[in-house]
């Protein structure tokens, strides 16, 4: 069976489409003709506009395309999506807004206060953690897959998490506080070594453990929440195994291992561009460095 008997409406998303390109189209004004709105600002860079406009895309494959659809039909692309719709677009979101835009947030009590509580690192590091874990929990995810307005609320909080954890590890503002060198490294490795549990126990469960992907009710219920109900009501559907020759548990060991593997690679890309510049930095500082020895040295004796 093709994905293409559900329609135009839930292969492509056409009002995700039209919301993202507002968006985007909003973003361009801001920083182009609206910029003298802002008390302080500078030309957008060719390289924020590539991360803008790169956000807004895989925002668009990954929760309009087709590969949504898909993603509700097989667990494994599911897990794609998620890897990439947290550990990615984020952090190119964060890299695409000007750094201007940032600060005149963060200049507004109303909005900093609560801003720079939940981006203090040990707490946003926890709280997407435990919140990615709780997620993947068998119960929670099913009743989360098969209610529309839940499942909208929690994807969106998921991402805002997602958002507040990386803020201590990518430097968007000229006053942002962020982790120094090797404490990024070590805030890196620490998320990597907390969402792995979660990922563990889908690779290595003995059977699979979501109805939304093995019970024909719970996925007809799930997939309401991209296909029309009048056109699920016209096609004759038994289950996932329509449209895949895996098996439940197969594809959910997959997506298991996907998810891994998407999140190792961000990670390590992370990890070389903090390391590098941590280095790049100790080495020019080390002449300071060296006479900052020097002084504390003299001081003790």
């Amino acid at each position: 069976m093709s994905i293409s008997e559900f329609g135009f409406v839930a292969n492509w998303s056409p009002y995700l489409f039209v919301i993202l390109a507002l968006l985007t189209a909003g973003y361009f004004y801001i920083t182009g003709p609206g910029r003298h709105r802002f008390a302080v600002s500078e030309p957008v860079t060719s390289s924020e506009r590539s991360y803008f406009v790169g956000s807004m895309l895989l925002l668009y494959i990954v929760k309009g395309s087709p590969v949504d659809l898909i993603g509700h039909i097989l667990f494994s692309v599911h897990m794609a999506q998620m890897a990439i719709l947290l550990l990615l677009i984020p952090i190119l979101l964060m890299k695409g807004i000007p750094w201007w835009i940032w600060e005149t947030l963060l200049s507004k009590p109303l909005f900093a206060k609560p801003f720079n509580f939940v981006t203090k690192p040990l707490l946003a590091l926890v709280v997407f953690s435990v919140f990615f874990s709780f997620y993947h929990i068998p119960l929670i995810f099913d009743q989360i897959k098969m209610n529309e307005i839940l499942h909208t609320v929690v994807t969106f909080a998921l991402f805002l998490s997602a958002i507040f954890m990386w803020w201590s590890v990518v430097d968007v503002t000229k006053n942002q506080k962020t982790l120094h060198g090797l404490k990024k490294i070590g805030f890196i490795i620490g998320s990597a070594v907390l969402i792995t549990p979660a990922c563990a126990l889908i690779i290595f469960a003995s059977d699979p453990m979501y109805a939304t992907y093995t019970d024909a009710d719970a996925w007809q219920k799930a997939m309401e929440l991209c296909v029309p109900a009048s056109t699920l009501s016209q096609l004759s559907l038994s289950g996932p195994e329509l449209f895949t020759s895996m098996s439940a548990h197969e594809d959910q060991q997959l997506g298991g291992i996907i998810m891994k593997i998407i999140q190792e690679l961000i990670y390590a890309v992370l990890l070389s561009s903090v390391f590098f510049a941590w280095y790049r930095n100790e080495q020019d500082r080390a002449d300071e460095i060296t006479e900052q020895a020097i002084r504390d040295l003299q001081t003790r004796v």
